[in-house]
């Protein structure tokens, strides 16, 4: 029986098409009536007549045992012939010897001329069938697997092609059921302005967060261009202290100043870029002030390093701006000047501050 296709929108063309060259494939199977399976049902359900049969015939099952025995046969059987046309030729030559002459038949020279090119149109055709039966033998036993594996493929193309077939079926039937239980909502007048509304708003929104970024842009170049003003700045007061060490070089005679201002600058420079120094100057001969710039919102901590005079020894640390921030450095302060850690304790100070301002 075949499966009843339903119009529906479910599907392209293509899948349409390939659901009627399926049903136009099992159709034409069908009409083609191979009957290769009823054909090996058939034989493996044939059983030989107990009459007919004996204990040794129903034991040869295995095929080159039956081969082996039908060629046996074949051989008796030939033996066989040739011992009856044998005594069957005596017989007769004996019988045309012992008879009356007038009642013996007459074999004339024509008569065996005839039965010769009888006998020998008789091998011909024999030879011509034996070659024909043995070639139609051969085609048999080269085309029969190739049937059989073709005849699977389309077997399995069939069922599959059906199974493709009913699957598309329920596929229909499941839209069809989920369009009826859930249809479409409809998009009324008053629906489609509060969709307008929800746009306009949304672009609005999408507006302001643009202008917000154009702003933010703004400021970052601002920011940029007063940076490249103050590096601009900076490389006129590094080339106006180069020319003083030139000078002051060239008056003393002293080549180690240059290295060890490159070093300087170099290490300033550094420790600028890494722990956003804003500002540093000697306050007096024994006291740096150091002024740091916290992460945005803009924030500023001072830190002053007093050294015992006329030595390299950290005596007081004293920090401002770190009230504001609700942050106490007392003790990293006392630990850091008592082995005289300068850059351990700017650095302790710098990442206590920083952590509780992002916290």
């Amino acid at each position: 029986m075949k499966p009843q296709r339903l119009s529906s929108s479910f599907g392209s063309p293509e899948q349409e098409q390939l659901l009627k060259a399926a049903e136009s494939l099992k159709a034409h199977v069908e009409r083609a009536n191979l009957q290769l399976q009823r054909n090996v049902a058939d034989f493996k359900s044939w059983k030989l007549d107990a009459n007919e049969t004996s204990d040794e015939d129903l034991e040869l099952k295995d095929p080159a045992i039956v081969a082996a025995d039908v060629a046996a046969q074949i051989s008796f059987l030939r033996k066989l012939k040739f011992q009856y046309l044998e005594q069957n030729a005596k017989d007769r030559y004996v019988k045309s010897i012992v008879s009356d002459i007038d009642d013996a038949p007459i074999v004339t020279a024509e008569d065996n001329k005839v039965l010769l090119a009888s006998n020998a149109a008789k091998k011909e055709k024999l030879k011509v069938s034996k070659s024909s039966l043995a070639e139609m033998q051969h085609d048999i036993r080269t085309l029969a697997p190739l049937v059989e594996k073709d005849y699977r493929k389309v077997h399995d193309a069939t069922a599959q092609a059906t199974q493709l077939a009913e699957q598309i079926i329920d596929a229909r039937l499941a839209l069809t059921r989920l369009r009826k239980t859930h249809p479409h909502p409809r998009l009324t007048i008053p629906l489609a302005d509060q969709k307008l509304i929800d746009q306009v708003t949304e672009m609005q929104d999408l507006s302001d967060e643009l202008q917000a970024l154009n702003q933010e842009a703004h400021a970052i170049k601002e920011q940029l261009k007063r940076g490249a003003l103050k590096v601009e700045s900076l490389r006129v007061e590094r080339s106006e202290l180069e020319k003083k060490v030139r000078l002051y070089r060239d008056d003393e005679d002293d080549g180690r100043l240059v290295p060890l201002y490159d070093w300087y600058t170099a290490s300033m420079n550094l420790h600028r870029s890494m722990n956003d120094l804003h500002e540093s100057y000697m306050a007096s001969e024994n006291e740096l002030r150091l002024t740091y710039n916290i992460d945005s919102p803009r924030h500023r901590i001072t830190i002053a390093l007093i050294f015992a005079p006329d030595t390299r020894q950290l005596a007081v640390v004293q920090t401002s701006g770190l009230e504001e921030l609700g942050v106490e450095v007392g003790d990293l302060i006392d630990a850091h000047v008592q082995v005289n850690d300068v850059q351990g304790v700017v650095a302790a100070i710098l990442a206590r501050a920083r952590t509780r301002h992002i916290s």
